[in-house]
């Protein structure tokens, strides 16, 4: 299995942490791994991109320039994912933020209000979190198993009190797709 995974949204929504966790539960679980982000000069709001391969085998190139799969956090990511993905690829849309719907039709689309979900889980910065887990069960790249201790290791200790609802947030997502 090799998944070769996108994501894109603005900064302050967490696409490269969502990436880094990604990365790291996919070690967790004995996967080979390459991670590359990309990110605007700007602090928040500019744009912010991660790709990510996780492979049951060794990896001949880090670089994702056909993901299998993209996750569409705003707007302006929408035309990006769209011409990058490959034919048949999975393509998640946060539709909280996207109210366009891609151009393509060889795409497998999964819509979710992925900021709805977290706002109503207790605040929309769980957004990434949400769509980290519905990204996992859509492309089963990852199982996220005994998630709460790589959460510990990732954040400071001083943010261990968000852990549990991290760790609701990916379930949320895990459980609102399929």
């Amino acid at each position: 299995m090799t998944e070769k995974s996108f994501f894109a949204g603005f900064g302050g929504q967490g696409i490269i942490s969502l990436g880094q966790i990604w990365v790291y539960c996919a070690m967790n679980e004995g996967k080979n791994v390459t991670f590359f982000p990309f990110y605007g000069a700007e602090k928040r709001g500019g744009i912010a991109r991660a790709s990510v391969v996780v492979s049951d085998e060794e990896i001949d190139s880090p670089l994702v320039t056909t993901p299998d799969s993209c996750l569409v956090m705003n707007a302006d990511s929408l035309p990006l994912c769209e011409g990058l993905l490959k034919q048949g690829g999975v393509m998640l849309i946060n539709t909280s933020l996207v109210k366009d719907k891609p151009k393509r039709n060889d795409l497998r689309v999964h819509t979710l209000e992925v900021t709805g979900v977290a706002e109503r889980i207790g605040n929309a910065r769980f957004a990434n979190m949400v769509a980290l887990g519905a990204m996992a069960r859509l492309t089963g790249a990852l199982s996220l198993s005994d998630i709460e201790p790589i959460l510990k290791k990732f954040f400071h200790t001083d943010k261990h009190k968000f852990v549990p609802m991290n760790v609701q947030a990916m379930k949320a997502g895990y459980d609102a797709v399929s």
